[in-house]
């Protein structure tokens, strides 16, 4: 149901343009920098209701539930918030999301929903994700979450991986009755939300919320057992599972292979994320050690890892803290906005850079980064201008501590195991778009396994896909 706001006499498109914006306040730098507390501020009430009523409600389709990956009926939410109806307008978007309180937070909505707003030609968005994240932790906190479940169907399911695919499949498979079990490598449960996301852009207590809402549900969580050692797929068909999701990732780091990238001092971005963000408690026993960060750090790479590495490093003590990346920032994949704060914070960084070696000092461990200046040159085949070495440009950059933030490839594991299984380059999974389906009779997919490293929105949008055909597929068993 789309909100009708013609129908109201009080709606008037040119009265709300007047509306001044809601800014998305943030803590104060020298506040944020002395921990891990999340960046920004949470709505009020009264902001919330202020922020709605800027929504224009522009004729249908609206380009910002066009924008969004998964289509959540964000006028409606809007003409909700402005009333004061808060838990409702969570309910709106739990009908198209699993995970508002999380996309709200993490999404890039100035690329997504919030950059589609038709304010922007003022540069004065309705600010969508701030809304969806305040709508619902008001439910959670004045209402409670629940998800409804299923009258039993007998069938049983298990899920590969805990991120957004995984927890999306399972969230959707338990209402239509499923018996749910959730297999994840790690000791806790969530995967990128908890160990690749650093809590200062989305508190741990946010994801794990979400994850106990799915063991009230019934959902069952193994954790610590990843699938592909010593349980494989074929196993889990054994164990009586009558469909298999597998939703685990891409986060193997990418590696740079130039002299005196294994020198002490030097770390994998999933590595050094995983040991300065997680609780002990949660974290696997080879990365139960907090990484040891220098005076001057060094972060290689331009995505929105390198801006979570320069940021921890920042909050762990580092006094110079500098992004090397080989282009310039027009062709840099990562966020916009992640850098900004990146650089409110103190990161410096150095463009057209290419690091080609490591340079050890007198204790053994990494003291500088040998790099040539480049210049751009035609474009290669991600469309962006490639970077070209210049002869003879070599200097070098002063760092005692480097985190390598260079991308993801998916673990192999999972195709290497499952016999009938295809994959394909970088052993990523290959699927049937509509359904999710893999060449394996009743095994699906979906998430960063298929599509590369991506947004959260898309895996959890790929999971609630796939569960949707996993549901049909067993009610013809």
């Amino acid at each position: 149901m789309a909100a009708n706001p013609e129908g109201d006499a009080a709606f008037d498109r040119k009265q709300r343009m007047k509306l001044p914006p809601v800014v998305h306040r943030l803590r104060p730098v020298e506040e944020r920098l002395r921990d891990f507390d999340e960046t920004y501020l949470p709505l009020t009430a009264d902001e919330a209701i202020q922020a709605a009523m800027r929504c224009i409600h522009c004729p249908e389709p609206a380009a910002c539930v066009e924008a969004c990956p998964v289509h959540n009926n964000i006028p409606l939410a809007m003409t909700l918030i402005e009333k004061g109806d808060f838990i409702g307008a969570a309910q709106v978007y739990r009908l198209t999301s699993s995970m508002p309180e999380i996309c709200g937070v993490v999404c890039p909505h100035e690329s997504l929903c919030q950059g589609a707003c038709v304010r922007n030609k003022r540069h004065e968005p309705v600010v969508t994700g701030a809304l969806e994240a305040f709508v619902a932790q008001y439910e959670r906190q004045h209402g409670g979450v629940s998800i409804p479940v299923g009258a039993p169907s007998g069938k049983r399911v298990a899920i590969v991986g805990s991120g957004p695919a995984g927890l999306a499949c399972a969230e959707q498979l338990v209402q239509k009755g499923h018996s749910v079990t959730v297999y994840e490598a790690l000791p806790a449960a969530g995967g990128l939300l908890v160990y690749g996301i650093p809590n200062f852009k989305i508190s741990k207590d946010t994801v794990r919320n979400r994850i106990e809402d799915l063991q009230r549900a019934g959902v069952r969580f193994v954790n610590g057992t990843k699938i592909g050692e010593a349980k494989t797929i074929d196993d889990l068909f054994s164990d009586g599972f009558q469909a298999v999701f597998v939703g685990v990732g891409s986060e193997i780091d990418a590696p740079l292979e130039v002299p005196g990238a294994d020198l002490p001092g030097i770390y994998q971005a999933t590595d050094f994320l995983i040991r300065g963000n997680v609780a002990p408690e949660w974290l696997p026993p080879d990365k139960n050690t907090r990484p040891e960060v220098g005076r001057r750090v060094a972060v290689v790479g331009g995505g929105d890892t390198a801006s979570d590495c320069l940021r921890t490093a920042l909050r762990m003590g580092a006094e110079e803290v500098t992004c090397l990346y080989r282009r310039t920032e027009a062709e840099m994949p990562g966020g916009p906005k992640d850098r900004e704060l990146a650089k409110e914070e103190g990161a410096r960084y150095r463009f057209l850079t290419q690091p080609v070696r490591f340079i050890a000092g007198p204790d053994g461990r990494v003291s500088a980064v040998e790099c040539l200046q480049c210049e751009l040159g035609e474009p290669d085949d991600s469309g962006r201008r490639r970077p070209v070495p210049i002869e003879d440009s070599n200097f070098t950059v002063p760092a005692d501590t480097v985190i390598l933030a260079l991308g993801y490839w998916p673990d192999p594991l999972i195709g290497k195991t499952t016999p009938g299984l295809e994959t394909k380059k970088y052993g990523l999974i290959v699927i049937d778009p509509e359904s999710g389906a893999t060449s394996r009779p009743g095994v699906y997919a979906g998430g960063d396994d298929v599509t590369g490293p991506d947004l959260v929105v898309t895996a959890m949008r790929a999971g609630r896909k796939a569960a949707a055909a996993m549901d049909q597929y067993l009610a013809g068993k």
